[in-house]
């Protein structure tokens, strides 16, 4: 599989934001950003995703103008903005803390902005008025943050951002300070009150969720370098590195040899089984690959299924109910850990599994993705 990067898919419009061999090195051998190049189109919401530390979050900072990159080029349509001051960039910027005055009303923390652009009283009350239906707090207008919930604070904070109209939206790890349910509820609500504006919005999370849900394109980044972009969908069931294979996700990783390489499928012989793979890859027999295997894509059977390749007698080492899905830590044969998540599409499964059981997993020739770097 290459290890290119994509940016812009063909037939796309030309890229509003071209982040173009950037760098940024704070000396010492600290390279935080290390030559990267994305292109980003209007009206995307973009998400860069990453562990504490790769480096997305200076990348977002030299976007915004907080850092100045070492070298490379920003451009915002086919302008370079490297050397401009956040001020002077027509972008705005939403941080994790929300920064509200604790002193203002939700009304004032929306007007601020634009009562220092020196807008007439007028225009800021109708903007304002319109930041309020906008993100669904009009009742909310006359109340302090501390009298609103995280998530209430949250769109409050979204609406100030989104008030001066910018041509960019950028996020830093927008919903990071809600819990767990609040923040799934909240997602989807982001991600439509963006959609209705129209702003283009380049968003910084950990979270890998988060960044499935709200992006239309992600960035995988590790060590300052992007590894993978591409839609959700993409970098989940086409990851291009055993890295993002195994962040994004659950995945079995396999390790195992080339054996058979022809035009419409490839054979790979691991320690516990032979992988037949419904395609062809660009190597050469005896060569060390891997292969990712999701969870979800293993069938479980006590009888054995027809067929040589794609199949692993195991035993259930363990087992988790979660109601709507069931998890099975299977031993191999090796003492590798196969991991397999199966629905619970039946309210009881025909063959019940249970703990030391002997079971066999299998899967078709699509499931697999070969990895050879």
């Amino acid at each position: 599989m290459s290890s290119a990067v994509p940016t812009v898919a063909s037939g796309e419009k030309p890229p509003f934001l071209q982040i173009d061999d950037v760098v940024k090195d704070f000396g010492g051998g600290a390279v935080a950003v290390n030559h990267v190049s994305i292109d980003i189109a209007q009206g995307e919401i973009f998400a860069l995703l990453g562990s504490s530390g790769c480096g997305k979050t200076t990348l977002l900072r030299m976007l915004a103008g907080f850092e100045t990159p070492t070298s490379g080029r920003i451009l915002l349509n086919g302008k370079n903005i490297a050397g401009l001051a956040p001020y002077e960039r027509p972008f705005n910027m939403m941080f994790q803390s929300y920064a509200l005055f604790p002193h203002l009303t939700v009304r004032d923390n929306i007007a601020f902005g634009l009562q220092r652009d020196g807008m007439a009283k007028g225009a800021i009350r109708e903007r304002v008025d319109a930041m309020l239906k906008l993100v669904q707090l009009t009742k909310f207008g006359k109340r302090k943050p501390h009298q609103l919930s995280g998530g209430q604070q949250q769109r409050v904070a979204l609406a100030r951002s989104l008030a001066k109209r910018p041509q960019m939206l950028l996020l830093d790890e927008p919903l990071g300070a809600l819990d767990k349910k609040l923040r799934e509820e909240t997602q989807i609500e982001l991600v439509n009150i963006i959609e209705d504006v129209g702003v283009t919005c380049v968003m910084v999370t950990h979270d890998q969720e988060e960044a499935m849900t709200m992006a239309s394109r992600i960035a995988v980044m590790s060590e300052g370098r992007v590894l993978q972009v591409g839609a959700p969908s993409d970098i989940y069931e086409t990851p291009a590195t055993r890295f993002v294979a195994d962040f994004i996700g659950n995945v079995n990783m396999m390790e195992g040899t080339l054996s058979v390489d022809e035009p419409d499928h490839v054979v790979i012989e691991c320690a516990d089984c032979k992988h037949y793979v419904g395609h062809g890859i660009t190597g050469t027999a005896g060569m060390a690959v891997g292969v990712a295997l999701r969870p979800e894509k293993i069938r479980l059977t006590s009888e054995k299924p027809e067929g040589e390749f794609n199949q692993v007698l195991a035993k259930v080492h363990e087992l988790s109910y979660f109601g709507a899905f069931t998890v099975y830590h299977l031993q191999l044969p090796s003492g590798q850990m196969l991991k397999v998540s199966e629905s619970n599409l039946a309210r009881h499964r025909a063959d019940p599994l249970t703990w030391d059981q002997q079971v066999w997993a299998s899967w078709s020739p699509t499931a697999q993705v070969v990895l050879i770097h």
